[in-house]
């Protein structure tokens, strides 16, 4: 696993996929728990989801999943408007945080299914290909420090039912044509921590 450093020497880069997803004391995700790991991803205990996500935060446990079809089409999700932390950002294609006791690809299937209406028997090949800890500030409202796990899954049935209240709009975009001229998407903006996956994952 590897660290990546915000412009201002922060270790890391972006928010809360959960990734970025908490609100006020009266959101409810402060009757949420998350993971609290080190810098090895190693647990630490859990700690209250909006605590984690506001003033410097807590490092956590977190994931972001890309989906591609069997054209190399990554499906891009909108973050809701409701969302506390990078709201109407696009996404590749959903991040969160597992819970307690949950293995990555157990809340990944579990993420899919209920933000996309995507069910395990339309995507095949979901396996963990990365790791690596970001830490970023979203305007003054919060921060997503998270030891994030990367995995990849191939849709084949692109058949989609998603929840308003996660995904305000959705598409799919060629993966790699993406990757090599994000400037003709930046009026999209991407979400930090799936740039960094992507970067990681075409880049390096």
């Amino acid at each position: 696993m590897s660290t990546e450093t915000g412009p201002d020497g922060d270790t890391g880069v972006a928010e809360d996929s959960g990734t970025g997803d908490d609100a006020d004391v009266a959101h409810a995700n402060a009757e949420q728990q998350v993971v609290a790991v080190d810098a090895e991803d190693d647990e630490q205990g859990v700690v209250n989801r909006l605590e984690a996500h506001t003033g410097d935060g807590t490092r956590h446990r977190a994931f972001t999943v890309i989906v591609l079809d069997e054209d190399r089409n990554v499906l891009l999700a909108q973050r809701a408007p409701g969302k506390r932390l990078w709201d109407t950002y696009w996404d590749g294609t959903v991040a969160s945080h597992p819970e307690q006791g949950q293995t990555q690809t157990e809340a990944t299937r579990e993420r899919l299914e209920e933000e996309l209406g995507l069910s395990s028997s339309q995507y095949r090949d979901l396996r963990m290909t990365d790791k690596f800890e970001y830490k970023r500030y979203y305007l003054d409202e919060g921060v997503e420090w998270e030891v994030c796990a990367v995995l990849k899954c191939m849709v084949v049935d692109r058949t989609l039912d998603p929840d308003p209240d996660e995904v305000g709009g959705w598409m799919w975009v060629p993966y790699d044509h993406l990757y090599e001229n994000q400037r003709l998407y930046r009026q999209l903006r991407l979400c930090p921590w799936f740039e960094i996956a992507m970067r990681r994952d075409l880049g390096e």
